[in-house]
Parts: structure tokens; C-alpha cells; sequence
């Protein structure tokens, strides 16, 4: 990427972050990522992040454009949405020019939240460090004001489906103390966000899921 466009796609994702607030006139766009490398990254894309949104409009008092954005890792319109939600099953593939796109995003204030839907974890984890090779995920503990926004979970993320059995984890890439990309991990925190006659969970447990996903857009905004 040329040196002035990275300085004026930063310029134009500070201004888009700094001018929101929590009720706004003027929505903003969330955006689910596209990647390469074979993984499903259209997994969820029909109902999940769409009903997130109506439900932090509805019990935060945002202002979020009701559809989501489907955005490539590369491209330059990363820049005009401070929400990216990635999710899939299987290979995630970043090469250098999506890798520095990704970073200057998430350096300039941009948010990505990672969701596993079952077998991403061998794979995301080797892209993210292509694009922060000095980084490491780092487990949030229980205590951090991700799990404490308007919802609180004391305990940690809730479960939504098994996987391999194993706790749900949530991990951070952190820049200057602020978590700029949250992995939740043997959660399938996505799927408690899709419509009930998807995978028919409970409601209480989609309850949870989506208490957890307004908890991480309302951190997203407020670091």
C-alpha cells in the first residue's frame, strides 16, 4: 500500500471512530470480513451480525445502518467501518498488503472481533501474527471491562454451543493497553446471535450471546 493512501485511510477511520457516539444522528456501518485461504467467512452472514445490531440499537441507543458491510481484508473500505466481525470454520489466508491494511486499521482506532465457529483457531491465530508479529493473544481475565459494560459476566463468556467441551476463552490483541481485536474462543458466541430456527439454542442462551456481542461493541466504542 502507498505510503500517502495509508495516511489518509487512517485520517478518514479516526474520524468515523471519534464521531461516534452512542446516539448519534448519523448510523455507521458494521462490516463482516471476507478473507482468503478457503475458510467459510460467509458463515452466519444471513442473520447473525443483523440481529446484533438491531439489539444494540434497541437496548443501547445506537444508531448502526440495520444490514451489515461485506468487506475484503485489502480493501481500502475497512476505513470508513470502526466494527469488523470475522468468523468461519476452517483456513484464514492475510497476505502482506491485507496484513498491513488490517494493521493500519486496528493501529488507527478500528475494531475486529473473531468468533470460531469450530475450527478456525490453528489457522486465525498465524494470520493475526502476520499482521502483528511482536503481538501475542493474551487471555482476558474475568475481571476486564470487556465482561463489564452495560451487561456483566462475572464468569467469563458464556457458552453457546460445545465444540470440543473445553471452556469458553476470549483473548485480546492489546495496543497501548486497549484491546483492538477480541477472539472468543469454544464459545460460537456468533451462532447465539442467528435467528432462533437456525440452530434452535435456547433463549436464555441467546440471550447471553447477545448481552455478550453489545458488551463488546459497546467496549469497542468506548476505548
Amino acid at each position: 500500500m502507498q505510503k500517502p493512501l495509508s495516511l489518509l485511510l487512517l485520517g478518514l477511520l479516526l474520524f468515523t471512530v471519534t464521531s461516534f457516539t452512542l446516539n448519534t444522528n448519523s448510523s455507521i456501518k458494521f462490516g463482516l470480513l471476507k478473507y482468503s485461504g478457503g475458510g467459510d467467512w460467509y458463515a452466519n452472514k444471513d442473520t447473525s451480525i443483523p440481529n446484533l445490531i438491531k439489539y444494540c440499537n434497541q437496548n443501547l441507543g445506537m444508531n448502526i445502518a440495520p444490514e451489515q458491510e461485506i468487506v475484503e481484508v485489502g480493501s481500502p473500505d475497512i476505513f470508513n467501518i470502526p466494527f469488523l466481525h470475522m468468523t468461519g470454520h476452517g483456513n484464514v489466508v492475510f497476505n502482506d498488503q491485507e496484513a498491513e491494511n488490517l494493521r493500519i486499521y486496528l493501529e488507527a482506532g478500528g475494531f475486529l472481533h473473531i468468533d470460531d465457529n469450530y475450527g478456525m483457531d490453528k489457522f486465525v491465530r498465524v494470520a493475526m501474527k502476520k499482521v502483528f508479529p511482536e503481538s501475542e493473544f493474551v487471555e482476558l481475565p474475568f475481571s476486564h471491562e470487556i465482561f463489564h459494560q452495560t451487561y456483566k459476566f462475572p464468569s467469563g463468556l458464556p457458552k453457546v454451543h460445545e465444540h470440543d467441551g473445553k471452556p469458553a476463552r476470549g483473548f485480546g490483541i492489546l495496543l497501548e493497553g486497549r484491546v483492538v481485536c477480541f477472539y472468543t474462543a469454544e464459545c460460537d458466541l456468533g451462532d447465539g446471535w442467528e435467528d432462533e430456527e437456525v440452530h434452535n439454542d435456547p433463549p436464555e442462551i441467546r440471550q447471553k450471546a447477545l448481552q455478550m456481542g453489545a458488551n463488546i461493541v459497546e467496549y469497542a466504542f468506548s476505548y
